[in-house]
């Protein structure tokens, strides 16, 4: 009888950094307990998928205005407590240097190295006016449905 491998299923709704290293921590142990990992971005959460750099694309107003009030990339993500006008995170990355902390962005990375499955909701994409273009590559676009599919086998099902 062959075992099959057990899979973690992560909802990153959050748009805080620290919340988002939560759920990168959460997911890179995870496989490397040899979870099949999918981490599914959808609302706020999407700002981890985002690049850094502006990313010329058309928009329509409302679309630009979004663009404009979240942050790009999940570096510049604020903390959920202790924001304090963009200094708490200036801090907490300072904390986490001084710790040897793995910071976000590269966490992200780790996640890819281990071939954990980044997801973007797309009608959340929609919603907000991101386009592919404005996200990291090699992550997967998909809906609610394939997020249900991986959560009905899901071992580990988790909401951040």
């Amino acid at each position: 009888m062959t075992e099959h491998k057990k899979k973690t299923n992560i909802i990153l709704f959050s748009g805080d950094y620290d919340k988002a290293m939560a759920a990168y921590i959460i997911a890179n142990g995870a496989a490397a307990y040899d979870h099949e990992v999918t981490v599914f971005h959808t609302f706020w959460g999407l700002n981890a998928l985002r690049k850094d750099g502006f990313v010329p694309v058309k928009k329509g107003l409302l679309e630009k205005m979004f663009a404009k009030m979240m942050p790009r990339g999940a570096d510049k993500m604020g903390l959920s407590n202790m924001n304090f006008a963009g200094m708490g995170p200036k801090m907490i990355k300072h904390i986490m240097k001084k710790h040897n902390a793995v910071p976000l962005p590269q966490l992200i990375e780790m996640a890819q190295e281990q071939d954990i499955k980044l997801v973007a909701c797309t009608m959340t994409m929609d919603l907000l006016g991101l386009q592919k273009e404005e996200l990291l590559d090699d992550i997967i676009y998909a809906g609610v449905a394939a997020y249900l599919a991986d959560a009905e086998e899901g071992n580990v099902n988790l909401f951040i």
